[in-house]
């Protein structure tokens, strides 16, 4: 089974990449949906983010969202100190499916990690994929597809790893400055080389 890590920052087309390669036959494995299935309430995970953080993070008993990132946004310490509770239960979410996806008889097991050099598991992975887009691009992208304000999308991008970052731990960096067209054909060029017996 292949185990492929897929990273890149927001508004870059990763999206766009894990969609086709979920096309092609990948088993997709999000990990923004794993971090939110492990702070669901009742989680051991939330009640860890309660302790350190207080009941202001809370909202008719489940996580707010929006609470906490006011609290960790410009706090690197913060910050460090929910990742630190959020991600090994992430990544144990993560080995129980490739252990599914391997039993399941599933070749290639896609894991779409927008954080993946900052958690630091790069290392983990059969292959890295990198998704790159120009910095004017992706604050266009975020502005005209998701509404969000100028600032916000300069900051939100200011707060990931750089594109070169990314790349030290790529062993493939896919262009995502063009058409969604573009990077799918990419992804199919790629797919058809690494997995073998693939078809397009």
């Amino acid at each position: 089974m292949l185990r492929i890590g897929l990273t890149g920052g927001i508004g870059a087309g990763k999206s766009t990449a894990a969609a086709r390669f979920e096309e092609l036959g990948a088993r997709l494995v999000d990990h923004d949906e794993l971090a939110r299935r492990a702070v669901e309430p009742g989680s051991a995970a939330l009640v860890d983010i309660v302790r350190e953080f207080g009941d202001r993070v809370l909202r008719d008993g489940q996580l707010d969202r929006k609470a906490l990132a006011g609290i960790v946004f410009n706090d690197p310490a913060a910050l460090a100190r929910l990742n630190g509770i959020v991600h090994p239960t992430v990544f144990a979410m993560s080995q129980a499916e490739d252990r599914k996806a391997r039993n399941d008889g599933v070749p290639v097991v896609v894991h779409d990690i927008p954080l993946l050099f900052e958690t630091g598991y790069g290392d983990g992975f059969d292959m890295v994929i990198a998704i790159q887009a120009d910095h004017a691009v992706r604050v266009k992208r975020l502005i005209d597809g998701r509404g969000m304000p100028h600032a916000e999308a300069v900051a939100r991008m200011a707060s990931q790893a750089t594109d070169a970052q990314r790349a030290t731990i790529a062993d493939v960096v896919l262009d995502g400055n063009g058409s969604p067209e573009h990077l799918r054909a990419q992804v199919d060029e790629l797919w058809g080389r690494v997995v073998p017996g693939a078809s397009r």
